[in-house]
This record gives structure tokens, C-alpha cells and sequence, in this order.
């Protein structure tokens, strides 16, 4: 009834974010122009936390769209994989072979292939969806994955979309050292820094 009302051809409210439906009012398009405007400006790790519903997955999409040609981009959409299996990940996204079990082969082969994108004037970055249920040791390792860098700039960015209870888990006490290196905290559905 309300698609004929308002001269929609599709339902526009549905549980799958579709980008083309995007709402930049509530200040929605100011956080995605602070993300766009974070992880083009070298600035490491940031972070966007909201409850369920408030449009995490809708931005992470956004910025999968909207960031230049020159970024690349790394999606985990399902973060619940171990320290070594996140390095996987993203040595696969990045089409680095496999290095049979030797995760310190494998972070040295992925250093080598950034500094290589870098060299090339790209960037990269892993947007990591529902980052509230990565295991402490997967936190771990993105914290460590943030030293990857150059003489001067970051070689891997990195953007945290979770719930409320990743702005929890940060807060205790062993994981203070990745709460230090997020350099913006932003709400899903508002540009304000936290």
C-alpha cells in the first residue's frame, strides 16, 4: 500500500541494507564523510558503534561504494575467526598465497604486499563488520596489524563496525593499548566523536 502511496517500486525498508536506499539525514552522511575523510587521511583505526538496527552495515556498505579508486578494500563481514585466521583473510583478499601454517611467513609476505600497493600510490583497508564478536585474540592481532606502516604513513587502515558492546569490550583493561590507537570513535546515525 505505501509503495503506491509514495510511487516506490520496492520495498525500501527491508532487513538487507541496500545502499541505493541510503539516508544521509540523522547525520548519517556526515559519519560516512568522517570515515571517508579518516581512511583517506592515514589515520589508522577507527571505529563505528551503534545498537542493532541503527546502520553500521548500511555505512560499512556506503564506504565499499563511495571510497576513491585508489583505496582498496578488504570486507570481513564475519569476523569470528581466530588470531591466524584473520591473517588469512586478509592475505587472501589481497591475493597472497597461503603460507602453510607459518603466520610469521605470512605477516611478512602481507608487509611486503602493502608496502607494494603503498609504492604504487593505493591504499588498503579491512572494514571489519559486527567487530563485537571478535574473539579477544582477533582484537589482538588487528591491534597488531596497525603497526604495519611505512617510514611515515599506516600501510593497513582499519574500521570497526559493532555494537555496543565493542565500545565495552574496549574499555577493559587488556585491550587498552587497541582503545589508544582508534583515532574515531563515531556513533552509527551521528558524526560526533564519543
Amino acid at each position: 500500500m505505501y509503495l503506491e502511496h509514495f510511487g516506490l517500486h520496492q520495498p525500501p525498508f527491508r532487513i538487507t541494507p541496500h545502499t541505493e536506499f541510503f539516508f544521509s539525514g540523522g547525520k548519517r552522511g556526515a559519519t560516512l564523510e568522517a570515515l571517508i575523510y579518516a581512511i583517506t587521511h592515514d589515520e589508522g583505526i577507527v571505529k563505528v558503534s551503534g545498537e542493532v538496527g541503527s546502520g553500521k552495515t548500511m555505512l560499512c556498505r556506503m564506504l565499499l561504494e563511495k571510497l576513491p579508486d585508489n583505496v582498496e578494500t578488504i570486507y570481513l563481514a564475519n569476523p569470528m575467526l581466530s588470531r591466524e585466521e584473520i591473517l588469512f583473510a586478509i592475505a587472501d583478499e589481497l591475493g597472497i598465497p597461503p603460507a602453510e601454517g607459518r603466520s610469521h611467513l605470512l605477516l611478512r609476505s602481507l608487509q611486503e604486499r602493502l608496502l607494494e600497493i603503498y609504492g604504487s600510490g593505493r591504499q588498503v583497508v579491512a572494514l571489519i563488520d559486527e567487530a563485537h564478536a571478535m574473539p579477544p585474540e582477533a582484537l589482538e592481532e588487528i591491534r597488531l596489524l596497525s603497526n604495519l606502516e611505512s617510514n611515515r604513513h599506516k600501510l593497513l587502515q582499519i574500521a570497526l563496525f559493532g555494537q555496543p558492546e565493542l565500545d565495552f569490550r574496549l574499555q577493559q583493561a587488556d585491550m587498552r593499548q587497541l582503545n589508544d590507537r582508534i583515532t574515531q570513535k563515531l556513533q552509527a546515525g551521528t558524526a560526533a566523536p564519543k
